[in-house]
């Protein structure tokens, strides 16, 4: 069996320079982390690599800026400032590619900080609630540091990993990160989630995130039969379609009669019932996130969210005109491999304004925002007003459709910027 060693003896084999990989999610190594942080009079132009990080983020205080540089590849809250402010960076790629980033020697991995469940009686640990990058992550970096934490859940898949196979492993309990399930959903979010469940069809398979808008769908859900879940992440938002049996994976074609997905992230709840779940696996996202895996799943249903849709029917996903507010992550995996699933529905979903009343249904997107889901992917865009269905139809009709789901307050503005773009197409204000 391995020997336990300290965190702070652990840490110490990272060099200034070096590119380091934290595990995401609700499995960021925070021990570790603090350790590390510790060194930074010692260290300088450390990389540190991440997907998507849970808790805090001492790296990226502003007084280790010359000690620790962010190289994300996608922007969380925790390190959006540094990222914006020129203390970091982010890199743009869809989630499925990114374990080739590994494989490749494009991003080659000095050290590996991950955080695993404690080894079972063959010495096998898991990854818990966060496969996803991190396994490739793991067998590609050229020394792993395992954080063994009794809280982290054991969960089948592509995470198993024998605890031998760490260069060195640190024994310390602490609870994970978790995001507080919330049963109870604005109107605005429950009137999106009526209009998404109108179009999930009985026997579907789902992908659907975490937040109000993605929550406020599964509770529409309750009377649906034979769902499947294909997903990159999920939440608890499921556990009470799983209690009610309304989740059977029976229709599925991968990995039939059991929830497949790269990580989870939520309550302890749902971190309980994960832990050695037989119908849960836990799998590596180029995998869960690939387009040819994904279509061949009947009725896929990818729900997804956005900042703003232009009247044409981009959408921008990942930032705020030129701000950085999160990243490409998976939505463009899933919208894809819906549209390509035999009766499958790709669906945005976002509230038709901001909480400040700015309208999310735009005539152009803002200076400087990407285009997460270009004009050709969108098909169903849902607000609370309704649902627009712009699979074949040209840019005027894209705006019609569009303007009949935006906020009545900004429907007149977006009509007349239709209008002048168009010329010669008429929009009838009157109908609004």
């Amino acid at each position: 069996m391995k020997k336990y060693i300290t965190a702070e003896e652990a840490v110490k084999v990272i060099k200034s320079g070096d590119r380091v990989f934290i595990h995401g999610g609700a499995a960021v190594p925070h021990h570790l982390l603090e350790k590390m942080v510790e060194r930074a009079p010692e260290l300088f132009d450390v990389e540190l690599v991440s997907v998507s990080l849970q808790g805090q983020a001492l790296f990226a205080d502003k007084k280790y800026k010359d000690n620790f540089r962010i190289n994300s590849l996608f922007v969380s809250q925790n390190i959006r400032e540094a990222v914006n402010d020129g203390r970091g960076d982010y890199i743009p790629i869809f989630l499925s590619e990114i374990p080739n980033l590994f494989r490749r020697n494009i991003l080659p991995i000095d050290v590996a900080l991950v955080q695993v469940s404690p080894p079972d009686k063959h010495g096998y640990c898991s990854l818990g609630v966060s496969v996803d990058v991190a396994a490739t992550a793991i067998k590609t970096a050229k020394h792993v540091i395992a954080q063994v934490n009794p809280r982290m859940p054991r969960t089948q898949g592509d995470g198993i990993v024998r605890l031998d196979s760490f260069n060195a492993v640190v024994y310390h309990e602490q609870e994970l990160p978790v995001v507080q399930y919330n049963e109870k959903f604005s109107d605005i979010a429950t009137r999106i989630g009526a209009h998404c469940a109108e179009l999930i069809e009985n026997g579907a398979t789902l992908q659907a995130g975490i937040g109000s808008v993605p929550d406020a769908v599964l509770a529409s859900l309750t009377n649906h039969k034979e769902l499947g879940i294909h997903t990159e992440m999920f939440s608890d938002g499921i556990l009470q379609l799983v209690e009610k049996g309304v989740i059977t994976n029976q229709h599925k074609k991968k990995y039939r009669g059991r929830i497949a997905t790269g990580f989870l992230l939520g309550t302890r709840k749902l971190y309980d019932f994960v832990d050695d779940n037989p119908s849960v696996v836990m799998l590596n996202i180029d995998y869960v996130n690939d387009p040819a895996i994904i279509r061949t799943n009947p009725k896929m249903t990818a729900i997804n969210s956005a900042i703003e849709v232009d009247i044409t029917g981009q959408v921008c996903s990942d930032s705020i005109g030129s701000y950085h507010y999160s990243g490409v992550g998976g939505q463009m995996d899933f919208m894809r491999g819906a549209a390509l699933s035999e009766g499958g529905k790709p669906i945005i979903a976002l509230p038709s304004t901001t909480s400040k009343g700015i309208s999310r249904i735009v005539p152009m997107l803002k200076p400087g925002a990407g285009v997460v889901t270009t004009r050709a992917h969108a098909h169903y865009i849902v607000t609370e007003y309704g649902v627009a269905n712009l699979y074949g139809k040209n840019m005027r009709q894209r705006a019609e459709a569009l303007l009949a789901i935006a906020h009545p307050n900004h429907r007149e503005e977006i009509s007349k910027a239709a209008f002048d773009r168009f010329r010669n197409y008429r929009f009838e204000q009157t109908v609004y």
